[in-house]
């Protein structure tokens, strides 16, 4: 199904974008601040929600600091980026060489090869940023900004105007709400995307203005009213707005703009907006988002997305009243500043409650992108040579459900929003096992995509490799949300790391281990590899690797 089509069923989509039913009260924790340990366990369920996985240096680093300066660190560091997508595909039309960046090119003709080319630079760049992410949760907010603020490359045909919009939700990331919002409708690639760039006096366009009240932020919730006439309104205050192709920058066009006075529903408290003409014309987008901002259920809206997206699918009576209003309060106190509401959330005893823990199954790019993390994966200097890697693993996680860059419709991917099922949408009879596919060739010999998992680095990495019964434990904690059986890691350690011998007979692991590290040999390096390699390759196969 295309946009255009899903924008034609209103009824699916009110079911889509409602609040999840109530069912009860699944726990009464609230926002309360978390006093309780901040052991290894906190620090990697605080680490792998906001960010993509957590190595050994990520979990030292997280305990050392304490849950709430490590909730601080993580929400107040901004990194800047310095890379940009490069030519990896040969010939552009627009003259840039192979290794240099296309994102200030001259524009191109519309459906031309080139820019369909230059999409797949552009996501394996994307998705490299994820994987070089720093101890912040930037990153983690540039996927969720992009799947509620979505926007589909093909669409678009520009790649230039989406990586600067990629730039845009990147800077605003754990900024301001509302000033988000207003550079998202002024975005040369959403113009494109829900014709706003098209948006004139003679026939205004709704597309924009229907999602910005329906998916961007009043939603479609029980008590959203907002009306028709709404939209209607909203699409005139919003005409003009067009893009210079040159500088890839959107400006006003004061001769395309309605001037007539503008008024909106009793949902909006019947607020009105006097007509402008010429320059002034543009400073009804401030008067419109001033009346919607007004709107509590703004704030509802979003915390409610960033619940779902961080904590648990399920919003229940409990959650609603204990999690969702006061967080919502702490927004609109804060003028839709978002750092203190993610910090109030993530330092809240709910976050850390155990129901929440191990309650989430990884998105395909979580998955992914975690797992070379984790694992320390290194991809090679060469740039052509890490983008193919970086291409296989992008088109690996888009045939499990999940292509950055674009979202199958305007409302995001589903798993992120559709009752009853949520997160469970991302593992099928398909993707699951294309997830084993994925975790057994990096662990294995040859690889996956030209990259794979050095498991005697990553081991070298934990506390005290040379024991076996402290390996499986600290390879657990690391990988695993749910603990395993004493059963279960006895069978670990006696059937892969001892190979059989008996059960009693720990010094065969910590003599082979330690014969390797003292005469790194071939043969010794073998005996002790194999044997990681079984242990993490099972590991990843079973399912308490897909949660989070």
């Amino acid at each position: 199904m295309d946009r255009r089509q899903f924008l034609t069923l209103p009824a699916k989509r009110q079911q889509t974008a409602a609040q999840a039913e109530t069912t009860g009260f699944r726990t009464d924790s609230g926002i309360t601040e978390y006093t309780g340990e901040f052991g290894t366990a906190q620090a990697v369920h605080l680490l792998k929600r906001t960010m993509f996985g957590s190595t050994p240096a990520d979990v030292a680093w997280a305990k050392g600091l304490g849950m709430d300066a490590a909730v601080d660190a993580l929400i107040d560091t901004v990194t800047t980026v310095t890379t940009q997508p490069l030519n990896t595909y040969g010939e552009d039309e627009a003259g840039i060489a192979p290794g240099e960046t296309w994102v200030n090119s001259a524009p191109l003709p519309e459906d031309n090869d080139t820019d369909r080319k230059r999409w797949a630079s552009y996501k394996a760049w994307w998705l490299k940023i994820m994987i070089d992410q720093s101890r912040s949760i930037q990153e983690k907010m540039v996927l969720f900004w992009h799947n509620h603020f979505a926007t589909e490359m093909d669409m678009i045909n520009d790649a230039r105007y989406v990586y600067k919009h990629n730039v845009m939700l990147r800077s605003n990331a754990t900024g301001n709400f509302k000033a988000l919002t207003k550079a998202v409708t002024l975005d040369p690639a959403m113009l494109k995307y829900l014709n706003g760039y098209l948006n004139g006096k003679e026939s205004p366009d709704e597309n924009y203005g229907r999602e910005l009240h329906e998916l961007f932020t009043v939603g479609k919730g029980p008590e959203s009213a907002y009306t028709e006439e709404d939209v209607r309104t909203t699409a005139t205050v919003l005409t003009g707005y067009r893009i210079n192709p040159i500088t890839m920058e959107s400006y006003f066009e004061s001769t395309q703009h309605v001037i007539e006075n503008k008024e909106f529903s009793s949902f909006y408290n019947n607020a009105k907006i006097t007509g402008k003409t010429g320059a002034q014309g543009a400073t009804e987008l401030d008067d419109l988002l001033n009346i919607i901002f007004a709107q509590p259920e703004v704030s509802k809206f979003i915390c409610r997305k960033l619940y779902r997206f961080f904590v648990y699918y399920l919003i229940d009576d409990a959650v609603e009243q204990n999690v969702i209003l006061p967080l919502a309060q702490i927004f609109r106190d804060s003028k839709f500043d978002l750092k203190p509401v993610l910090k109030a959330l993530f330092k809240s005893e709910h976050f850390f409650d155990p129901l929440n823990m191990s309650a989430l199954i990884k998105s395909p790019i979580e998955f992914a992108v975690g797992m070379v993390r984790e694992f320390g994966v290194e991809f090679p200097t060469d740039y052509m040579a890490a983008h193919e890697s970086l291409d296989d693993i992008r088109r690996h996680c888009a045939s499990m459900l999940q292509d950055i860059g674009d979202p199958p419709q305007v409302a995001g991917w589903e798993a992120y929003r559709q009752a009853p099922q949520y997160h469970e949408i991302w593992i099928n009879t398909d993707t699951l096992p294309k997830r084993n596919v994925m975790s057994d060739s990096i662990i294995s010999t040859g690889g996956f995509g030209g990259v794979k998992i050095d498991p005697l680095a990553f081991t070298e990495k934990l506390s005290d490799p040379s024991n076996p019964v402290t390996l499986i434990q600290d390879v657990l904690d690391l990988l695993y949300r749910i603990e395993l059986s004493d059963n279960s890691k006895a069978r670990l350690k006696n059937n892969i790391l001892l190979s059989g011998q008996n059960p009693d007979s720990d010094y065969y692991w910590t003599d082979a281990w330690n014969e390797w590290k003292s005469n790194p040999n071939a043969a010794n390096r073998a005996i002790v590899e194999s044997r990681l390699q079984t242990l993490y390759k099972y590991l990843m196969n079973l399912s308490e690797y897909q949660l989070a």
